[in-house]
């Protein structure tokens, strides 16, 4: 039997078990110094998902000249073989929702389906080019823009008044990982602004949403943790205790205000292929301590999926759903 035509969207563990395939990735690994074990986790990955993962280190070229290769120098039909998104036309229409951390990552990949979905998106970031970037990719769609840190209380108040009156949902995607260090090496400044970002930004801005909701008697927030928010073991402990924190607001804010109409739920994010950046330097103990256990992750994620997650609850197809801590994470909670 001939072996299945590979392209860029054929998973990578397809690519590793075909005979020609396997090889090529095998010497591209060689090459780069890496192991195949390393790719473990994103086995169930499109190949094409290497260059958001490498963070800048693979161009487009490499994967093309991959598929090139495994075909005989003829570029082939691409054909999806794994998980593949599927817009729900009208699912937003009428919809305000406010979205931070927009112009990148899961907060990106989450705008951008609302947006599709018939939403009007009040896309925040702290990149000014890269939103820029955001809304230029989605031309025919109803977003507005805004440049903002949501530590800064000038900022949220200019994020609620570009959403309006009527604001239906918000998604607290931005966020900032730490350094890996225990409690004993945790800077003040690396506990502070991982606090700041991750638990007081998220804070400040529901808390200004809320009035719109609470005079609608409905609305939809959904908080992005992590699974360092269930365990602890899988970041360092700023990030961790910042996490946690989230999850204790989400619960908090849902029994408040549920008999208001307002659900509050908090996806849980476990690997993800275009994560969140760490610091440059990270501590080395922590990252002894915490690296068998971060190599048990089962798989990675992309932005995308964790968007399907997080757009599933901010919509109306979460009724009924409040208070919910939703680990989206290939099943690394229950090991």
């Amino acid at each position: 039997m001939s072996e299945k035509v590979l392209t860029a969207d054929s998973t990578i563990g397809a690519w590793l078990d075909s005979e020609v395939g396997g090889q090529l990735v095998r010497g591209l690994l060689a090459a780069s110094g890496a192991s195949e074990e390393s790719l473990a986790p994103v086995r169930g990955l499109p190949l094409q998902q290497l260059v958001p993962l490498s963070q800048g280190q693979m161009p487009q070229s490499v994967i093309d000249d991959l598929v090139l290769k495994a075909n005989g120098g003829v570029m082939p039909e691409t054909e999806a073989t794994g998980w593949t998104e599927r817009i729900t036309p009208g699912r937003f229409t009428g919809k305000t929702v406010v979205v931070t951390g927009a112009a990148s990552g899961i907060g990106r990949a989450t705008a951008s389906r609302i947006a599709r979905e018939g939403g009007r998106v009040i896309a925040v970031d702290m990149s000014a080019e890269r939103l820029q970037e955001f809304r230029g990719s989605l031309a025919d769609a109803d977003i507005t823009t805004v440049v903002g840190d949501i530590t800064k209380t000038e900022s949220v108040d200019a994020i609620v008044a570009a959403a309006g009156e009527k604001i239906d949902a918000l998604a607290n995607v931005a966020g900032i990982n730490d350094d890996f260090s225990p409690l004993g090496e945790t800077t003040d400044e690396m506990w502070d602004r991982v606090m700041a970002v991750n638990v007081t930004g998220a804070f400040k801005l529901t808390r200004a949403v809320l009035p719109a909701m609470l005079a609608a008697g409905k609305g939809s927030i959904v908080n992005v943790g992590s699974e360092a928010g269930l365990r602890g073991n899988a970041s360092g402990n700023a990030y961790t205790t910042s996490k946690h924190a989230v999850a204790g607001m989400t619960r908090s804010a849902a029994f408040m205000y549920g008999p208001q109409g307002i659900r509050v739920n908090l996806v849980a994010p476990g690997g993800v292929a275009t994560g969140i950046p760490f610091p440059p330097h990270v501590s080395e103990t922590g990252q002894a301590r915490l690296q068998p256990f971060q190599s048990a992750i089962p798989t990675l994620a992309t932005a995308e999926q964790l968007a399907a997650s997080i757009t599933f609850l901010l919509s109306d197809d979460g009724v009924n759903i409040n208070g919910a801590i939703l680990p989206s994470d290939g099943g690394w909670s229950v090991q």
